[in-house]
């Protein structure tokens, strides 16, 4: 089956009409658009791994380097329900297919592309000049041509333009893509879930390392093999070397690219909400978490052994192009059981998470799932005793649950957004999820502390067909406790004994359906599965 470009056309096409004044709607609408090029390595001529721009991929479902797209939609027309489109390749030339794989035939991309006709690039600027031609009133749109991270079109198609006397229009095309993009098809979402799936195992791969070594069912070949150390050989001490098992577990499965840099951070370190150093040690005793005098030891032999820590990994692989986001935040040390602070905050991540699920459905405000993860970790944290309590139980008490909230206080320890929208691109589709005005939600609906919403990249109601996160945490950053160190709702001493946890997260890719949603993650998180897994006892 094809990837559905003709009909991401049309899609395209409908959103676009929206924006555009009611004079121009019945316009033909021309687009043109230029696909990424093949990046190279500095000082190189060896080529990085290709990866398309996400919203030219969106629009012709084509990998290769170096292409264009000319697309024409028009409401009222035969154009609206079917658009002209328009795709344009590199010719195969002989250093092509000397050096590299060269791009398909015309023959090959016209049987594997969804599109109305494949060009060679040469013919570009004579195709839009009859294009233009022949619609001497349609509106050319392109992305903005002053992006630092969008392709551009050639030259001559701009000369072209100016010498036809048309005006480019760059203020309308990326944001339809984007409304567009916001709601998954059914070819998307398959694309989505295997990326996931691909993901969900190379947590459970980490995690499955980490459970033979507690179990010592990982053993050295001695100082004296005189070979590098096999893949059944490799413990996990460093985390880099999570990383590099998380990534080769999904390269392993067809995955060529990460969908972001993977986040893997060891205890206090999992409170840096987008570590990307990747290169500490664990914390060893008695040995100095800083001495950095590990190597070669194994956790389970000798007078070493893990200070007991939590291994937090947001990590998630992309599939055709499609992406995943899963965290999970595992135990490392104490025999692969949590530490009784850190089982308490997972747990309480996890109840936020399950609050925040319970409510997910179409027409429920994302502001609102979000403020009820707010809400289930200050009752959590009066719990446990973090936050105070009041006397007595008035709601007008200031340090009952209502006034914390108000106070903002909890934003020091959950200062992120609880998710956002998923699809081609982790934070996908900024300008559709996170309007600059958010005229959906009233005045009286706001509730908690404005600085809840600070972070937040997705403000919407939910609808079906969208991919959201669900990605509760919890963190002890000294950075963010600094400013509320003298809050009177905080118990500081109990505060104390829960910081050296560092920070904990827990996130799932869901698809919203017709009345709830779908986990599209297929990776347990429940606290007695993951100690299971990671203590080598399931």
């Amino acid at each position: 089956m094809l990837y559905p470009a003709k009909e991401h056309v049309r899609q395209t096409g409908e959103k676009l009409v929206g924006l555009l004044p009611d004079v121009d709607r019945a316009k033909t609408q021309i687009v043109l658009l230029a696909g990424e090029v093949t990046p190279f390595r500095n000082d190189t001529d060896r080529e990085l791994s290709f990866r398309q721009e996400s919203n030219f991929y969106y629009l012709t479902g084509c990998n290769v380097p170096g292409s264009y797209l000319l697309a024409i939609y028009q409401v009222g027309t035969s154009f609206e329900k079917s658009p002209l489109v328009k795709l344009f390749i590199p010719k195969a030339e002989l250093a092509d297919i000397m050096w590299s794989i060269p791009p398909p035939s015309l023959d090959e991309a016209s049987a594997s592309h969804d599109v109305t006709n494949v060009y060679n690039v040469s013919t570009l600027v004579d195709q839009l000049t009859e294009a233009l031609t022949a619609f001497p009133d349609a509106i050319l749109h392109t992305f903005p041509t002053n992006s630092a991270v969008l392709p551009n079109f050639p030259a001559a198609c701009a000369s072209q333009i100016l010498q036809a006397g048309r005006t480019l229009v760059d203020a309308h095309l990326l944001p339809a893509v984007h409304l567009a993009r916001l709601i998954k098809d059914d070819f998307e979402i398959d694309l989505i879930r295997k990326a996931n799936q691909i993901s969900s195992r190379a947590h459970e791969t980490v995690m499955r390392v980490l459970g033979k070594a507690v179990k010592g069912s990982i053993t050295s070949p001695g100082p004296n093999a005189n070979r590098p150390l096999l893949p059944g050989e490799w413990l996990i001490e460093q985390e880099a070397e999570a990383e590099a098992i998380f990534v080769a577990s999904c390269r392993r499965e067809g995955s060529i690219h990460q969908a972001y840099l993977p986040i893997v951070a060891g205890a206090q370190r999992a409170s840096t909400l987008h570590y990307c150093c990747n290169d500490r040690e664990f914390a060893w005793g008695p040995v100095k978490p800083t001495d950095h005098k590990n190597h070669d030891h194994f956790p389970q032999t000798g007078d070493k052994e893990f200070v007991p820590q939590v291994l937090l990994i947001d990590a998630g692989c992309e599939w055709s192009c499609y992406a995943s986001d899963i965290t999970r935040t595992m135990p490392v040390g104490n025999g692969g059981k949590f530490s009784p602070e850190a089982r308490d905050i997972y747990n309480l991540v996890l109840d936020m998470q399950k609050a925040a699920m319970e409510i997910t459905k179409p027409g429920v405000h994302w502001d609102t799932v979000h403020y009820t993860c707010h809400k289930v970790l200050v009752q959590g944290f009066q719990r446990l005793g973090i936050f105070k309590t009041p006397d007595s139980p008035s709601s007008g008490s200031w340090n009952s649950e209502e006034s914390i909230l108000a106070s903002g206080d909890s934003a020091a320890f959950f200062p992120h957004g609880l998710g956002h929208s998923l699809g081609m691109d982790v934070h996908d589709v900024p300008s559709a999820s996170k309007p600059t005005v958010n005229p959906t939600i009233s005045e009286t609906e706001k509730v908690g502390n404005p600085s809840y919403y600070t972070y937040l990249r997705l403000r919407l109601p939910l609808q079906k067909g969208m991919v959201v996160t669900i990605e509760p945490g919890c963190y002890f950053s000294p950075h963010l406790l600094a400013a509320i160190r003298d809050s009177k709702h905080i118990n500081h001493d109990v505060l104390k004994r829960y910081e050296s946890v560092g920070g904990v997260r827990i996130e799932d890719v869901v698809l919203i359906t017709e009345d709830g949603f779908e986990n599209l993650t297929t990776v347990r998180s429940e606290t007695e599965w993951i100690e299971g897994v990671c203590a080598g006892d399931l």
